[in-house]
């Protein structure tokens, strides 16, 4: 089924007064940078907020808004609340990780807008200040390392002007590890190389398209520095961007992290009606690192990134077909 012409913003969640939230933000006082207290986040009432097109200085916070998703200060903050995310779930998630919910909304307002390469550059060094923070390293210490599962390959195939990229790694449900991080970058060099290759494909082999980044490799290098070089030698998003609007994806079932980081780049995108779709690093005091930021910011908006990020919700295929994370939902 095709993709109908939906409303920008989905049903909003009514409010309920809660003493544990912090105090409303009355817009009329971010007309000045932010002098006031650190928090973990702000709301904004915008039933109740002054409609009015006066300059807004975003705290270095995230900023959510609730109620009237019309209002003209709307898409001037950083998360509308919708279903199928709830005001607790994204704050609770926040006050977990206060600090990386700070840097992502900081990096996703810097980003807009930019050129996709200099974004990519900019994730990774906001990924690589929250490789070596307090919440990363707390998060290390109460996960024991991942055991390490069978290895898989890359399989492409080359039909003419025609590139098919799978990601063969089916029984870890096609996580990603270093050695599948380089063979993408390489199968996404040749198709960035070559103009001859007019058509794209990426798929996962098995039950799930990607489940993201195998978590037996976290924490590997824990020098931010090197970290940062490493990605921009080796990171897949690179290459990516130069072959994006020739790309098509199919997703089915999972698609997890840095799969729906690469994913999301695509001109193209399918899913399986069991697919799902999940970003989960900022429980991990992260940040999305292999070009998500860049790439769900562009696809379905900075707020509905923010969104996704920050509350760490699974969406379903007919929530990413309203938001626009995917084209169609079709039989596999």
């Amino acid at each position: 089924m095709l993709r109908p012409p939906l409303p920008r913003f989905g049903p909003v969640l009514p409010c309920h007064p809660c003493p544990a939230l912090p105090p409303l933000i009355d817009p009329d006082g971010l007309t000045l940078p932010w002098t006031g207290d650190a928090q973990p986040y702000g709301l904004v009432d915008l039933d109740r907020a002054p409609r009015t097109d006066a300059p807004l200085h975003l705290p270095p916070f995230p900023l959510l808004g609730i109620g009237d998703p019309t209002h003209p200060l709307a898409s001037r903050l950083d998360a509308l609340i919708e279903l199928p995310v709830s005001l607790g779930a994204i704050t609770q998630q926040i006050e977990a990780q206060p600090d990386a919910a700070r840097v992502l909304v900081q990096l996703l307002r810097l980003i807009d807008g930019l050129d996709p390469a200099q974004a990519l550059v900019a994730e990774s060094l906001a990924y690589g200040l929250l490789q070596g923070s307090v919440g990363h390293a707390r998060w290390l210490a109460a996960h024991a390392p991942a055991p390490v599962q069978s290895p898989g390959i890359i399989q492409v195939d080359r039909d003419g002007d025609r590139l098919a990229i799978l990601i063969d790694r089916s029984d870890a449900h096609n996580a990603i590890d270093r050695d599948l991080r380089d063979g993408l970058r390489a199968a996404f060099d040749i198709a960035a190389l070559d103009p001859d290759i007019t058509h794209v494909s990426l798929r996962g082999a098995g039950r799930s398209f990607c489940t993201g980044a195998d978590l037996s490799e976290f924490g590997t290098t824990r020098d931010p520095a090197t970290a940062h070089d490493i990605r921009m030698q080796t990171l897949p998003a690179h290459a990516l961007l130069r072959c994006a609007d020739r790309l098509s994806v199919h997703v089915q079932g999972g698609c997890v992290g840095s799969g729906l980081e690469m994913a999301a780049f695509a001109g193209h995108i399918t899913a399986s009606a069991d697919a799902w779709f999940h970003l989960p690093e900022l429980a991990m005091g992260i940040i999305p690192g292999a070009g998500g930021c860049v790439s769900l910011s562009r696809r379905i908006g900075r707020q509905r990134a923010a969104l996704m990020i920050l509350s760490g919700k699974r969406i379903n295929a007919r929530t990413a077909l309203g938001w626009g994370l995917v084209d169609t939902i079709m039989d596999d």
